[in-house]
């Protein structure tokens, strides 16, 4: 699977645990920064890996900062992600399976490195479901979405 990864400073370290393990699974991964532990900001990581989802230059994302958070608000806001903040591997499984999450969040200072690779593990083998109710509840968010930029664009 190809997948691309970006953290701020405080997912920095995180994130080059986590690169090295999709590379020894045998992932194509899309490091898309940051590169050190100088303060950034992570809108700017969330855009860049939402960004490469939406645009098919990789299948799935991941977004590493303090909490998870941060990042996970700010990807939401590009139509077509469904980030997810998930710290255990139930909500990893279930946010795939149910809600078709393509942009897994975790918070640095939240969960330790074996933890995420629990749930990245996790997170990595789920599939959607396809289940009716749940694509009808994608389908209520896509409208959600469509909503929100026609009243952008009469704003």
């Amino acid at each position: 699977m190809k997948i691309a990864i970006g953290a701020d400073h405080a997912g920095f370290l995180l994130k080059g645990s986590l690169v090295e393990f999709l590379k020894s699974e045998g992932h194509v991964v899309l490091d898309l920064g940051t590169h050190s532990s100088e303060p950034v900001d992570y809108p700017d990581f969330a855009k860049t890996v939402g960004e490469a989802v939406l645009q098919g230059k990789a299948e799935r994302g991941i977004l590493v900062c303090g909490s998870g958070v941060g990042a996970c608000v700010a990807a939401n806001k590009l139509p077509g992600i469904r980030a997810g903040l998930c710290h255990d591997s139930y909500s990893a499984r279930q946010g795939v399976a149910h809600d078709d999450v393509n942009v897994l969040c975790l918070g640095a200072r939240v969960i330790g490195p074996e933890l995420a690779l629990d749930v990245l593990r996790v997170w990595l083998a789920t599939r959607f479901s396809q289940g009716e109710r749940h694509k009808r509840r994608l389908a209520k968010i896509a409208e959600l979405e469509k909503g929100l930029r026609n009243q952008a664009q009469r704003g």
